[in-house]
C-alpha cells in the first residue's frame, strides 16, 4: 500500500528579502538563497496535504525592541496562509490551503509575563491567521546550560500550557553534547499532567548518527541517549519527531541505497518508537535544512520520506499506525482540524 497523505511536522521558509535578518546567515552559508513555497513545491510531492512552519532563528532578544525580526517572520506566514502574497516572495494565494500550522519564535527563559506580551504583538501581526499559531519555539541547542532550569523557562511554559499552545524542543545530543538532553529531561520532570504542558521534541534530539555498525547498540553513548529519550517518553504530553537525520549523517551523494540509510537510522528510530509508540511520533521533514546532508532540493525530501517508509515497513507497523506517523499524530499533537 502506498504512503497515505503526509502533514509534514516541521518545515522552515524564508524569501530572499529576509535574508540578512537570520542570525546564522552568511553569504557562504549553504541555505543562504531564498527557501519559500515555490521552492518547497518543488521537493515534495502529491501525498502532502499540508506542512507546520517552526520558526527560523532571527536576530532577536530576550526584551524588546529587538522582536522586529522575528514579528515580521509572523506576518510573512500570516500572508501566506492567508494567501495574500507580496511579488518576490516565493508564495502564491493557493498556497494557503498548505498552512496548516504556524510556531513562532518566542522570548520563553523571560518568563509568562513576558511571553504573554510577546504572543499579543504575535496575535496582533496574525491577523485573521491566528488560529493557525498552535505554539512557539526557543532554540536551546545552541543556548548555556541551565537555561531550561530557570524559573522564566518554567513559568513560560506552564502559561503556555494554560493557554493551549505547544512548545516545540530544540536540542542536540550529537554537537551539543548528552547534558542537553539531561538537562531537558530534568526540565520536563519538573511538571505534571495537571500543567497541560505539550512538548514536541524535535528532530529526535538530534543523536549521533555517525556511529555505525554492530557496535551502536552498545556505545555508551547510545546507552545513554535511549534513557534519556526513555525518561522523556514517560512524561505526559510529550511527542517526538522524526526528522532532522540527514544533518546528522555523513552528507549523502547523488546515488544512495535507500535500506542502507534506514539501516543506519533503525537502532535510534527502533528507540524512539519502543519509548513513545507510534502513537506519539510524527513525521517532519526538516526542509530545506534536510538539503544540505541529504543531497539536494530535487531528492532530499523524497529520500528522507522513503527513509521514513522503509522504517515503519520493517517495524510491520499496521496501516492505522502509518497513518498516525505520516498525518494523525502532528494534527492531534498541534490541535489542528483539517
Amino acid at each position: 500500500m502506498s504512503t497515505p497523505q503526509i502533514v509534514d511536522s516541521h518545515i522552515h521558509l524564508f524569501p530572499a528579502s529576509h535574508l540578512e535578518t537570520l542570525s546564522w546567515h552568511s553569504p557562504n552559508n549553504p541555505l543562504g538563497a531564498q527557501h519559500s513555497i515555490n521552492e518547497y513545491r518543488q521537493a515534495i510531492n502529491s501525498q502532502v496535504r499540508g506542512f507546520i512552519f517552526l520558526e527560523t532563528d532571527r536576530i532577536s532578544s530576550l526584551s524588546p525592541p529587538n522582536w522586529t525580526h522575528a514579528l515580521d517572520e509572523v506576518s510573512f506566514l500570516a500572508r501566506i496562509a492567508q494567501g495574500t502574497p507580496i511579488p518576490g516572495e516565493g508564495h502564491e494565494p493557493r498556497d494557503k490551503d498548505l498552512c496548516l500550522g504556524i510556531i513562532p519564535w518566542a522570548p520563553v527563559p523571560s518568563g509568562a509575563d513576558e511571553v504573554a506580551r510577546y504572543m499579543e504583538l504575535v496575535r496582533e501581526r496574525s491577523g485573521q491567521s491566528w488560529e493557525a499559531v498552535r505554539g512557539v519555539r526557543y532554540l536551546v541547542q545552541d543556548k548555556a546550560a541551565g537555561t531550561m532550569l530557570g524559573g522564566g523557562f518554567l513559568d513560560a511554559l506552564k502559561y503556555l500550557g494554560r493557554k493551549g499552545l505547544t512548545f516545540d524542543l530544540g536540542v542536540d545530543a550529537r554537537s551539543g553534547g548528552l547534558g542537553q538532553l539531561r538537562e531537558a529531561v530534568e526540565m520536563m520532570e519538573k511538571f505534571d499532567e495537571g500543567d497541560g504542558v505539550k512538548i514536541i521534541i524535535n528532530h529526535m534530539c538530534k543523536p549521533n548518527l555517525r556511529l555505525s555498525g554492530a557496535e551502536v547498540l552498545s556505545h555508551p553513548e547510545f546507552l545513554e541517549w535511549k534513557d534519556l529519550i526513555g525518561k522523556m517518553a514517560r512524561v505526559p504530553g510529550t511527542y517526538m519527531k522524526l526528522s532532522g537525520a540527514f544533518s546528522e549523517l555523513l552528507h549523502l551523494g547523488k546515488e544512495v541505497d535507500i535500506a542502507n540509510i534506514a539501516g543506519c537510522v533503525q537502532p535510534w528510530t527502533d528507540a524512539v518508537f519502543d519509548a513513545f509508540g507510534p502513537e506519539r511520533v510524527m513525521f517532519g521533514s526538516d526542509w530545506p535544512v534536510c538539503n544540505v546532508g541529504g543531497g539536494g532540493n530535487d531528492v532530499s525530501w523524497d529520500r528522507w520520506r522513503s527513509v521514513v517508509e522503509e522504517l515503519l515497513r520493517n517495524r510491520k507497523f499496521s496501516e492505522y499506525q502509518k497513518r498516525g506517523v505520516w498525518k494523525d499524530v502532528a494534527l492531534r499533537a498541534y490541535g489542528i482540524a483539517i
